[in-house]
């Protein structure tokens, strides 16, 4: 169908911009176009193409995906990946309007994550250290738990994606600044901070690292591994998490790779920073992302109208 083919030519030019102006990555550009793509063939079947369609047209969408029991956060995805390339249509003048500017998302696809206590993480930690600590261990399981260690305090002192965590250059240990510079998403950089505990733990593990393996020590990577990426994989970190969880006592269905990074977030907002210093922190380009976390805030809102105000206990 013509319709169809002109609207996937525009899907081709958006993605070129997105490569060639926002650095985005292959799996970026790859889950674009399939979200796209479906959009265009729902458009396609009404006689339609982005170019023509309106706000109704779009609203009748989402709600078509919400309707066949599309999870929450796959349909905020497709809402995201629908404002931008409307964008890029008015910008680049294919149309005369943003019919996706108006769009709002069902309530329910802002799913807060499940988010740790803070005693949760210093359960974690204390349990993760103590065999570190333990010198009747033989090395190399003391190392494995300094690894651990060292990666959780890492996680939970700059709220890193856990690709960016098990890929960094050894010279982050060896960082005299409090911030370390880390390239994200799009290559974007960002500064993120690093704790004195971090450090301690960093460097304790790369000097039991040292012991064990020289080899892999003297490789770029601040947790090398044997893999094919030549660092920890995070399906390895994923499975050591598990097992560190329920040593503190933690239902491993409830931990995942992101735990220290939501909990990062949530701890940091609950405790009065500001939501774009927290945006800032974890890398997101678009400062919705990180309000997945206001639940944190309207928790903390109700809190002081019930403290401060003057009639709040009246309530």
């Amino acid at each position: 169908m013509k319709t169809r083919q002109s609207a996937l030519r525009l899907l081709d030019c958006f993605l070129e911009m997105l490569a060639a102006e926002r650095g985005a990555a292959l799996n970026t550009l790859a889950a674009y176009r399939r979200d796209l793509t479906d959009y265009i063939d729902h458009l396609a079947r009404t006689g339609l193409d982005p170019t023509g369609a309106t706000t109704d047209d779009l609203r009748g969408y989402i709600a078509a995906l919400t309707q066949c029991g599309m999870a929450g956060a796959t349909v905020a995805r497709r809402l995201s990946a629908l404002r931008q390339f409307h964008k890029f249509l008015y910008v680049e003048r294919r149309r005369g309007d943003d019919p996706a500017a108006a769009l709002e998302g069902p309530r329910h696809i802002k799913n807060a994550p499940g988010v740790l206590s803070v005693a949760e993480v210093n359960r974690l930690l204390s349990v993760t250290r103590e065999g570190v600590d333990d010198d009747k261990r033989p090395l190399g399981e003391r190392m494995r738990a300094a690894r651990m260690y060292a990666l959780l305090e890492t996680l939970y002192a700059t709220g890193l994606r856990v690709s960016e965590l098990v890929s960094l250059p050894k010279s982050a240990a060896r960082a005299r600044d409090p911030f370390i510079t880390i390239k994200g998403k799009g290559g974007r950089e960002r500064l993120v901070p690093l704790t004195g505990r971090a450090k301690e733990a960093l460097v304790a593990y790369r000097a039991l690292l040292e012991q064990k393996s020289p080899a892999l020590a003297a490789t770029p990577f601040l947790f090398p591994s044997d893999s094919d990426s030549g660092h920890l994989t995070r399906q390895a970190f994923a499975r050591d998490l598990k097992t560190a969880a329920v040593a503190a006592g933690i239902s491993a269905s409830d931990i995942h790779p992101h735990a220290l990074r939501h909990a990062f977030a949530s701890h940091l907002l609950q405790n009065g920073a500001d939501l774009r210093v927290v945006q800032e922190l974890l890398g997101h380009a678009d400062i919705s992302t990180t309000q997945i976390y206001t639940h944190v805030l309207d928790e903390r809102m109700r809190a002081m109208v019930r403290d401060l105000h003057p009639l709040g206990d009246e309530a």
